[in-house]
């Protein structure tokens, strides 16, 4: 399987990266963290509360990103659950109760333990960084995944990673931040990302938002 997510998120996130994604009928898991919302910050400007609506409306999936953007590294595991349970009620109150995140993803670090233990009763997965594909056993509390912005858009390394998995199996998750003409250093252009989706969709691999490959996987919280 392969997977594209956004973190934060950034506005050009959802409008140049969804719609890079929509020319294929594609969608992305965009991870949320809500105390960010209508700031301009390292990745951009970020999201406005009413970009939620838009990107459930197109098809996308939320994942939560605590709602501070709490360092998971520093972070104390109390203090960090307690900005995941207020991430969660930020969103049931913009889309109503009954909404939840379908995943989580650890901002700036790797998680402590502790967190990580408890998270693990929360979400069907947790994702981190790694620049690397998942293949054989894999922790679900700490999946890899590819941020683009490291690669210096080179596209001959998108396209190993994509036959790796085309040829053994696994599955390869594309993070990033911005999508931008201009993109932050944590970002990428809208030409490198729509390059890497073409790859992606050329390699006949199911493309899916990571809270359904998590179903798929037959994961439960």
């Amino acid at each position: 399987m392969i997977s594209f997510t956004f973190d934060d998120f950034p506005h050009s996130a959802l409008v140049r990266g969804g719609a890079a994604l929509a020319e294929h009928g594609l969608a992305a898991t965009y991870y949320t963290a809500f105390g960010l919302a209508g700031h301009t910050i390292e990745t951009g400007r970020m999201f406005d509360p009413a970009d939620i609506a838009r990107l459930v409306r197109s098809g996308h999936e939320l994942g939560c990103h605590t709602y501070d953007h709490c360092p998971a590294w520093e972070t104390p595991a109390t203090e960090y659950l307690a900005s995941v349970r207020r991430n969660a009620a930020a969103l049931s109150a913009e889309l109503g109760d009954g909404a939840t995140f379908a995943s989580h993803s650890y901002p700036i670090s790797y998680p402590r333990p502790a967190a990580k233990r408890r998270l693990a009763r929360i979400f069907r997965g947790c994702r981190f960084g790694g620049q690397t594909s998942n293949i054989g056993t894999v922790d679900l509390n700490c999946i890899a995944s590819f941020f683009l912005e490291q690669c210096g858009e080179d596209l001959g390394a998108i396209e190993r990673l994509v036959g790796e998995i085309t040829e053994h199996g696994g599955w390869l998750i594309f993070s990033t931040h911005d999508v931008d003409v201009r993109p932050t250093r944590y970002g990428c252009t809208p030409a490198f990302f729509e390059s890497v989706v073409g790859c992606a969709v050329r390699s006949g691999v199911p493309i899916l938002p990571v809270g359904r490959a998590l179903a798929d996987l037959g994961a439960g919280r």
